[in-house]
Order: structure tokens, then C-alpha cells, then sequence
């Protein structure tokens, strides 16, 4: 064996250098030929942060490229573009700490990112490049925002948002902590805002329809389909009453999709916002109104998240208000909740706690009565107010419709109070709202004319694009706000296109009194449709081509992790379809196949921060160990989807596996050169043969499944084999290349040092045989050049018969127990008598046979010998 140590710092960087200069992973487009057999292969847009790669984007960026390798060498022209989903809060944050441009701080993270996705030997087609941030790419966001307009699918309405009443202005989600500002801690109020809204519920049906056609793991689906939220029942109105418990002319609706059991129903919630609408505090006694505000006040300073959360606390204060039942007139109180949400339903709900799960802890919690009014079918005793029965069943306690089935109960109900109830379908999910109180972001191509009507920008105008004259500290509006060159340019933009309009209103000629949108867009409409623009990422005319669209898509295999598989996906099917119904292509959903990548942890277990202590570095494994080592570890951890915690010791262990690889390689083919001098052709350890193309064969059909663990797995089997074998040389040239082959797109930098350095050899025994100078008898200086990369190799071939074991082991069944094994060879597999004769004859199964009668025997061919007696 080679006592040479295999140098990967000086192999990887001489491989990565070699790989780019022959621009080796671009699509066969930008090598000037045709492509055939396309494989569009797609990893989500990476924020690229200051901080850079940590080491959960190798794992997921690795599975991709192993893909990606696997495929070109079993003949598809694969697409695997790499982008930046660049603007967006951090980068902004950061910049009102330090005054440094987001533009500046994204563009040295980018070059951080990329040099070390490249250092992994991350097979990117960088050919096609692109980041959210440029302007070649959101002109055509904009584009996109203006098809939108124009369709009425882009509008302007009201929504709530978070606002931070010091800084005078609206936060995200991310930028509240606790109810308070990230930036001043101020508590933060909820408020109503005029925002842009893109119409997503005009597509909630085919949202859900459309998951029949794709092969995207099943919680994924069931997560798209809950944010949808489609119910199927019906509205009932409550007539709030008077102080003398009579009707008064207000109603309260109500959304359920239980109406069999309405005769249960206790009490009623509204959300505060509904309240309020509605003006119901002017009912409420002082004490009681005090109560109730305060109440509603604290609600108003959470975030709708944390209200979806709250709903496992369920709080809520009684208003002193009643509502009737209206099929049974039963008076029955009406709560405030912050769990309810004005935009959800109705903004009410109908509470029966004696059969759902939620509204049992709220009545439990709040001293409201339960009233049992489903029972098992056929046992009506068994109903009872201690616990909550939520199946469906026959209806109790329900009047003249007791002993009726939930489902008959339902349709008669509705039928009966036709004139307070009215069969339906809500849904949960509502317009996007993509208004951003933000600089770094693609600003929304509008501008405002002196009467305050919006306008978009023509196509020609685009990229709409970010001043650069802003300042970034925190005077409660946006900083585009304070930008002059923003207002001139759209003074400018309105003296030349709106001179009609400006004549007709006698408006300033020079534009003033116009003003931009100060708003930019949600960073999720740049991330939901890049798919589209990096099959044409040059196009200065279009999104993309007609005929690039239609050549790649849709996207073959899309890994994304697990954060993203509600809102980005719905977005991005949002945008398929609507430009599938502009004719631009005919497909509805851009993602056939879809996976997630699990988490890699902490070596203590825990998710990886800079506050615990725990993150691990990938530049200094890398350092220390080699790309291809980090690859194969992080790969050979666990399954993909599987969380993983990081383990330095099988990190070392990767590390030596692969220095193994290295000295056997070159050792064997060392030896193979004198070998075939003097003795001709070899003859291969027929045991390790076998196990080269069993190893062969775990590896095509585990990489295309991304089982990455189990096909590592088999090689480090394969290499145990390999190490015992005593032949000299036990494998032929032909077969050790192979196992190089099926080694490089896990380790694709080894591999390609291993096999340049066999053809290396070759060709110097080629020189070196008959060249003399002419000089005299002194060898040739002439160099071997580097030979046609592994990565354009052809996948290995395995032979079934060369993988197939000597012996079969059979199980031996006695009326269905095991009883033994039996081992025969191969090529006696068919030959049932005699296997059936043997079975019987084995001393463990003789005993179960004697004293018995036979009654038949069942042989699966090479499998399973099942003896029947009695």
C-alpha cells in the first residue's frame, strides 16, 4: 500500500482551477451544442448572509450536486443554476447600524458565498448567475407587478400591520420580540394601513387541485392544503339582544362546519377587531367597557402570530353581552378573543365545547357550560358533559332531531332555518399582501398623481430602480422617502408621460405634486418565480424565451428546506399559474418533484447559533480535512430528511476512509503497470469483483433516491473487501476506474485526481516504451496531458452476474414458523425438487416433521421454502 498521504488542499484547488478554466458544468447551450435529454435540477435561492455558508447549506447544495454529477454521467443535459434571493431585511438592519449600503455589504457576501460554494466543488452552472438585487432581474419582478395590474390581480387595499408608534413605522414579523421593537423596544400596536395586495384566493381552488399532480411529500401537501384552509359549511346568524334579553337588530355570523351541533352551542367569540367594527362597547356598562377595552387593547399590541399561537392559552373576556341560538333560542354569551381573527371566516365562531377539542379547554378554562349533543351511533347513554366527543355520530338532546346520523342532521338543520342559515365554502387564505415599509427591496413600479391616484410605470420605463440618495437611520418613515432623486425622476417620468392628464387637471407641467410609491415589494415576490428567469437569464427582452421556458420546464427535482414549503411554494404556484393563463407556457405547476433536506445540529445536539457556542465553521473543516471529506460526512450522517447532530470523530473517520481510497487506488494501479509487463492480463479476486458491482449497483439505485448514507455506506464495505483481498492485484484497470467513476460525484475531487493519475501512468508507459532521443538511449522528456475530466465519463456498468452471490441463503418455513436456513448454489435456483428434498432433510426441521403428515411444500425461487403439515 502507497505510504503517500493523499494532499487534498493542493489536489482540490488544482481540480477546482481546472474544472472552471474548461467551464465543465455549464448547460450544453453555452458550449454551443444542442440539448438533448434535459434535467432541470433546482436547490432554493440562498440568502446569502454576511456570516456566510454554514455547514446545513453543504448538506443540502451537496445531495443537489451529487445528483446533479450522477446524472450527466448517465446522459442528461443537466441544469443547475445557482442565484441570490438578495434583498431583504438583514442586509438593511445592518446598514442602520453601520451607514454601510446594503448594496455593498450583499455584493461581499455574494463573493464570500461564491467562493466557497466553488471550494466545495458545488457543480453550479454559473453561466447563469443571478441575484435578486440587480436590476436586470427585478425589472422583471416589476414587469411581473404590472401583469398583475393590469388583470386586477394587483390592488390596493387595507391590511393590518405591526407598528412601532416610536419609530413611527411598520416591522416585520422578525423585527417584533415579544411584542416589542427589536430597535427601540417600544411595545408594538397592530394598525390599519392602505397596502398593495396580490390577488392569490382568484387561484385557491386550483392551489389545491393542482397537488394531484406533483410528487412532493405528503406533509408538505397537507401544509398547502391547511394554509388554504378549505371548509365546507355553513353561516348562522345570532341576533345579539337587547338589555331585556329581546332580539335587537344586530347579528352575529357565525362559520361552522359542525351545524349538527348547534343545539350545543354555549357561547360565542368575536374577534376584538369585530368588536370594535362593530361597535358593540357602547352596550357595555362602564365597568364592564373598561374591561373589554383594556382587553382589546393588549391584543392590538400582539402580532397575528403570536395570536395564532395563543389559541393553546386560549384567553378571552365576556363582554356581559347574550346572543340567541336561533334553533333553540337559548340565550348564550358573547366573548372577546384575540385567538379569533377579523380575517379568518367570519371573525366569529360558534362555541361547542362538548365536540371540539379547542373550544372544551376555553369553556373549561372560562366556567362556560357544556352540553352533550353527539353520541355514538346507537349510544345515545353514552353522552356526557365531563369529556369532548369530536367524531361524528347521532344527535342527543337536539329536539325532534335526536337519533338522527351527523350527516342527515346537517342537511335537515340547514334546510329547517334556511332563513338564519345558508350552506357554503370559506377558505383561510387570503391575498398576498406584499407592501414593504422598506429600502431594500424592488421598489413597486408606481407613482402617485396630485389627486392621489396611483399609476404604474410602462414596461419601457424598467427597471424601476432603487435611488441611491437615501439615508438609513430611523426617521419613522422609509428611506426611500428622503431620496431626491426618487421625486425628481418621477416628476420627470410624469411631465413626459401624462402631459394629457396634467393639461386636463391643470396640474404643474413639470410634474410636481406627483410622488413614487415609497413602498418596495415583499422579498418573497423576487424568490417565487427566479426558476422562471434562470433558464433565460440574459434576456433583455423577456422573462425568459418561449422556447428556453419549454425546453426546462417545469423543474424536474426541487430541494428546499422544510421553512419553506407554505408560503414561498404557494407564491410560486401563484405565479406558474397566472402566467400559464397569459400564455406563456402551458404547465400549471413549476415543481414536478420536491424534497427537504433535515437540519444538521450542534455536536450538542442543539440547533446551531453563535449565542450557544456550537456553530461549526465549514472554511475550517475544509482546511483540515478537504472538501470531499465534508461532503461525504455530512451525506453519510443519516438520511437527508433527518435531523442530524454533528459528530468530529466521524468526521476523522470520512477522512481516513477516504486517504484508504487514495492508497489503494494508486497502489493497485501501481503495481497493475509492472503487472501487465510482465505476466500480460490479470485476473481479478473474483470475491472482490463481486463486491465492486454489488457496490456498483447500491449506488444506481440509491443516488437517484437520495440515499446518500446507504450508498457511502456500501462503498466503505466495498473498500473492507477490497483491503482483504491477498491478491497482488485483484482488480483489472478496467473495473478499479470504474470504482473511480462511481466515486466522483461524491468525492469529485479525489476521484479526478485518481483518475487523471491513472491515465497519467498509462501515458507515461506509452512514452516511455520504444521512445529514445535522438541523442542517444536516454528516455523521452515528453509530458502526459491531463485527460478528458471523470465528471464526462459514462455511469459505471455493473453486471448482474458478476454481483450475484455464490450461494443463496433460503429460509425454511414450518407451517409458517422459521425453522433454518438453507445455502445452494446459483445455478441450482430452479430446481425445486431437490431444494424441497434438502429443506426436509435439515436436522432443525426434521424434528418438526416427524410424527406429522405432509401435506405440501411451497418453494418462492430463491427466497423461501414453506413446508405445510398437520
Amino acid at each position: 500500500m502507497s505510504n503517500t498521504l493523499y494532499d487534498h488542499s493542493a489536489v482540490e484547488e488544482k481540480w477546482q482551477a481546472f474544472w472552471e478554466s474548461q467551464q465543465l458544468f455549464q448547460q450544453s447551450e453555452h458550449r454551443g451544442e444542442p440539448v438533448k435529454n434535459p434535467l432541470y435540477l433546482l436547490f432554493a435561492f440562498a440568502y446569502p448572509s454576511g456570516s456566510g455558508l454554514h455547514v446545513g447549506h453543504v448538506e443540502s447544495k451537496t445531495a443537489l450536486d451529487i445528483m446533479a454529477r450522477y446524472y450527466r454521467m448517465n446522459g442528461r443535459d443537466v441544469f443547475f443554476p445557482v442565484g441570490w434571493d438578495a434583498f431583504g431585511l438583514p442586509a438593511e438592519n445592518y446598514a442602520v447600524k453601520t451607514g454601510i449600503p446594503p448594496a455593498k455589504t450583499t455584493k461581499d457576501a455574494i463573493t464570500t458565498f461564491r467562493r466557497q460554494i466553488k471550494r466545495l466543488g458545488i457543480s453550479y452552472d454559473w453561466a447563469n448567475e443571478l441575484a435578486t438585487n440587480h436590476p436586470e432581474y427585478y425589472r422583471w419582478t416589476q414587469w411581473l407587478f404590472i401583469q398583475l395590474y393590469n388583470k386586477g390581480l394587483a390592488y390596493q387595499g387595507t391590511g393590518m400591520v405591526n407598528w412601532c408608534p416610536s419609530c413611527q413605522t411598520v416591522l416585520a414579523n422578525e423585527q417584533v420580540v415579544e411584542g416589542a421593537c427589536e430597535r427601540c423596544g417600544a411595545e408594538v400596536t397592530q394598525k390599519n394601513m392602505r397596502q398593495w395586495f396580490f390577488k392569490i384566493t382568484e387561484y385557491r381552488d386550483e392551489l389545491i387541485s393542482g397537488l394531484d399532480e406533483v410528487d412532493w411529500p405528503v406533509a408538505t401537501k397537507q401544509q398547502q392544503l391547511n394554509w388554504i384552509g378549505k371548509s365546507e359549511g355553513a353561516f348562522v346568524s345570532f341576533d345579539l339582544t337587547t338589555s331585556s334579553g329581546k332580539p335587537s337588530d344586530s347579528q352575529i355570523k357565525c362559520f361552522t362546519t359542525r351545524i349538527d351541533t348547534i343545539f350545543g352551542v354555549t357561547f360565542v367569540v368575536i374577534s376584538p377587531e369585530k368588536f370594535e367594527a362593530m361597535g358593540l362597547a357602547q352596550q357595555l356598562s362602564a365597568e364592564k367597557r373598561s374591561e373589554v377595552d383594556e382587553y382589546i387593547q393588549k391584543a392590538h399590541k400582539k402580532t397575528e402570530e403570536e395570536r395564532k399561537i395563543g389559541t393553546k392559552d386560549k384567553s378571552g373576556v365576556a363582554t356581559g353581552l347574550t346572543v340567541i341560538n336561533p334553533v333553540n333560542g337559548k340565550l348564550v354569551p358573547l366573548l372577546v378573543a384575540d385567538y379569533v381573527l377579523a380575517g379568518v371566516g367570519t371573525g366569529a365562531v360558534m362555541g361547542v365545547p362538548a365536540h371540539d377539542e379547542r373550544d372544551f379547554a376555553f369553556a373549561v378554562k372560562h366556567g362556560l357550560e357544556v352540553i352533550p349533543v353527539i353520541a355514538p351511533v346507537g349510544q345515545p347513554e353514552v353522552a356526557r358533559a365531563e369529556a369532548c366527543f369530536s367524531d361524528y355520530g347521532e344527535l342527543v338532546n337536539s329536539s325532534s332531531y335526536d337519533g338522527l346520523t351527523s350527516q342527515a342532521a346537517k342537511t335537515k338543520i340547514v334546510q329547517d332555518y334556511a332563513e338564519v342559515m345558508e350552506e357554503t365554502t370559506i377558505y383561510k387564505l387570503r391575498d398576498w399582501l406584499i407592501s414593504r415599509q422598506r429600502y431594500w427591496g424592488a421598489p413597486i413600479p408606481v407613482i402617485y398623481d396630485p389627486a392621489g391616484t396611483p399609476h404604474v410605470v410602462d414596461d419601457a420605463s424598467l427597471p424601476w430602480t432603487l435611488p441611491t440618495d437615501v439615508d438609513f437611520k430611523p426617521t419613522g418613515e422609509s428611506p426611500l422617502v428622503s431620496s431626491k432623486e426618487f421625486q425628481v425622476r418621477t416628476e420627470k417620468y410624469a411631465a413626459t408621460h401624462f402631459e394629457d392628464l396634467i393639461k386636463k387637471n391643470g396640474w404643474d407641467k413639470a410634474g410636481a405634486g406627483w410622488r413614487p410609491e415609497y413602498d418596495t415589494m415583499d422579498t418573497f415576490v423576487d424568490s417565487s418565480w427566479y426558476y422562471l428567469r434562470y433558464v433565460d437569464s440574459r434576456n433583455s427582452d423577456q422573462f425568459a424565451s418561449s422556447e428556453q421556458l419549454k425546453k426546462w420546464l417545469p423543474v424536474d427535482f426541487y430541494m428546499i428546506g422544510p421553512e419553506h414549503i407554505v408560503l414561498h411554494l404557494l407564491y410560486s404556484r401563484f405565479f406558474t399559474k397566472f402566467l400559464r393563463d397569459e400564455g406563456y407556457f402551458e404547465f400549471g405547476e413549476p415543481f414536478l418533484k420536491m424534497r427537504h433536506q433535515g437540519m444538521i445540529m450542534g455536536p450538542d445536539g442543539k440547533k446551531m447559533s453563535k449565542s450557544k457556542g456550537n456553530v461549526i465553521n465549514p472554511d475550517e473543516i475544509i482546511e483540515k480535512f478537504g472538501a470531499d471529506t465534508l461532503r461525504m460526512y455530512e451525506m453519510f450522517m443519516g438520511p437527508i430528511e433527518a435531523d442530524k447532530p454533528w459528530d468530529v470523530r466521524a468526521v476523522i473517520g470520512t477522512y481516513k476512509f477516504l486517504q484508504r481510497v487514495h492508497a489503494r487506488v494508486s497502489t493497485q494501479l501501481a503495481v497493475q503497470v509492472g503487472a501487465q509487463e510482465d505476466q500480460g492480463a490479470i485476473s481479478s479476486d473474483k470475491s472482490v469483483q463481486r463486491k465492486l458491482h454489488q457496490t456498483i449497483c447500491k449506488l444506481t439505485e440509491d443516488i437517484p433516491n437520495l440515499k446518500f448514507n446507504t450508498a457511502i455506506a456500501a462503498m466503505m464495505e466495498f473498500m473492507n473487501v477490497w483491503e482483504q483481498s491477498k491478491a497482488e492485484v485483484s482488480l483489472s484497470r478496467e473495473e478499479i476506474l470504474g470504482f473511480v467513476t462511481a466515486l466522483a460525484p461524491l468525492a469529485p475531487f479525489l476521484a479526478e485526481e485518481l483518475w487523471q493519475q491513472a491515465h497519467q501512468t498509462e501515458q507515461n508507459q506509452s512514452i516511455a516504451v520504444g521512445k529514445k532521443s535522438e541523442v542517444g538511449d536516454e528516455l523521452s522528456t515528453q509530458q502526459p496531458t491531463v485527460t478528458q475530466s471523470v465528471h464526462l465519463q459514462a455511469w459505471p456498468a455493473w453486471n448482474p452476474d458478476l454481483a450475484r452471490e455464490e450461494m443463496i441463503t433460503l429460509a425454511v418455513q414450518v407451517n409458517g414458523k422459521l425453522r433454518a436456513e438453507l445455502g445452494i448454489p446459483h445455478e441450482v435456483v430452479a430446481e425445486e425438487e431437490s431444494i424441497v428434498s434438502q429443506a426436509k432433510s435439515l436436522p432443525a426441521v426434521q424434528k418438526f416433521l416427524e410424527g406429522k403428515e405432509f401435506v405440501k411444500a411451497i418453494y418462492v425461487p430463491g427466497r423461501i421454502v414453506s413446508l405445510v403439515v398437520r
